[in-house]
């Protein structure tokens, strides 16, 4: 039998070529477009971060205008649609916003006509309305699940700022929704992710768009993944206080448990989206205990396994960011996903272009020319 070279979860095992994203993993750098993270997340927004990957250019003034309005336009979901998220909750109270948002995103296809076209423009177009649809999706969720009514889009605010508004019903303060704005930059892509992966596989099969990006949901859902970001906070809850956090950590260590937020399978210095999340969080929580503890945890792991290339991610910090924010902390995956919608979408259009279908091999261990034997013969 030939020998086929191995790599566990495909580590390492290039997928496809893009020019989207870029992570120089032993650097701890990231980019979009070539550009670092670091200026994104301070001179752009998420519309205009939205635009460059699916565009994979700079927009000018004019473009980013006409691209900002298609968004606004696309904010309603069918009363059906909401119907749908209220009657779940009903039904069903303690459902998760992440596996809410995955069926009401299935839903959403048989609404929309391009879903049945194959041309990229048709689904340049679904992915302007999944992008500018998660936020009404997320925050109905929400108040479907506390016994509110819905909040209509206001359509003179811009993304994130209007996604915490529908939210709670208030405007938030400008500082507010720059920090949303900021945490949606900085999760709209990764690379060659499991969600994004995810989404490619189905895509290149070219079954439909809404497919795709429901699969991207159902893998970013994982705790390995997306998930991680509310197992931090649930972490942080578990120790307590700043007393506890080295027995906690020792503890958990010797038992080969997993510190949420802690390590990459990319980076292997400090993520940072994570640096730049820290900052937020110093400034809007630096007071909770939450915090305190975190840094504490952040210091004590950093003490112990920085040598072995273990650093905080993304997922360490955000969760306070959006606690901070008054946000449930089973809405952090969810609010997740209205980020890496645009990169999971802008991946599809690039690789659609070349496309090929994924068909990965597997390496049979089994035994070969086995006989069959009868039910009446086995033991």
């Amino acid at each position: 039998m030939t020998e086929v070279k191995f790599s566990k979860g495909l580590e390492g095992v290039p997928a496809t070529e893009t020019v989207l994203s870029y992570i120089n993993g032993k650097e701890g750098k990231l980019y979009y477009l070539g550009i670092p993270i670091e200026e994104w997340a301070e001179h752009s927004t998420y519309e205009e971060v939205a635009f460059a990957l699916l565009k994979r250019k700079l927009p000018t003034k004019d473009e980013l205008e006409i691209f900002d309005a298609a968004l606004k336009n696309s904010r309603e979901i069918p009363d059906d649609v909401i119907d749908f998220i209220y009657d779940t909750y009903d039904i069903s109270p303690d459902a998760h916003p992440m596996s809410v948002l995955r069926s009401t995103v299935s839903l959403l296809e048989s609404y929309d006509d391009d879903a049945k076209k194959d041309d990229l423009q048709a689904k340049f177009r679904i992915s302007i309305r999944l992008i500018s649809r998660f936020p009404t999706i997320v925050a109905y969720i929400d108040r479907a699940r506390k016994g509110l009514d819905p909040i209509p889009p206001d359509h003179s605010l811009g993304h994130a700022a209007n996604f915490l508004y529908m939210l709670t019903g208030k405007r938030p303060s400008d500082y507010e929704a720059r920090v949303m704005d900021v945490a949606l930059i900085l999760h709209a892509d990764h690379g060659m992710n499991a969600s994004t992966f995810t989404s490619l596989v189905i895509a290149s099969t070219l079954s439909d768009m809404y497919s795709a990006i429901v699969g991207g949901i159902g893998a970013l859902k994982g705790p390995l993944h997306g998930g991680a970001n509310e197992r931090v906070l649930r972490m942080l809850e578990e120790i307590g206080s700043e007393g506890n956090v080295e027995s906690y950590i020792d503890n958990a260590l010797s038992q080969k448990k997993k510190i949420f937020g802690f390590g990459h399978r990319v980076y292997k210095a400090y993520d940072p989206r994570a640096r730049i999340l820290k900052s937020i969080a110093e400034e809007l929580s630096k007071n909770s205990k939450y915090y305190n503890i975190a840094v504490k945890v952040e210091d004590y792991m950093m003490k112990k396994l920085s040598h072995k290339g273990i650093f905080p991610n993304v997922d360490f910090y955000s969760g306070m960011v959006y606690n901070a924010l008054g946000i449930s902390t089973d809405l952090f995956t969810p609010i997740f996903a209205i980020g890496r919608v645009a990169g999971w979408c802008a991946h599809i259009l690039e690789y659609l272009e070349d496309n090929r279908i994924f068909r990965p091999k597997s390496i049979y261990k089994g035994e070969l020319d086995k006989p069959y034997v009868p039910i009446e013969q086995r033991k």
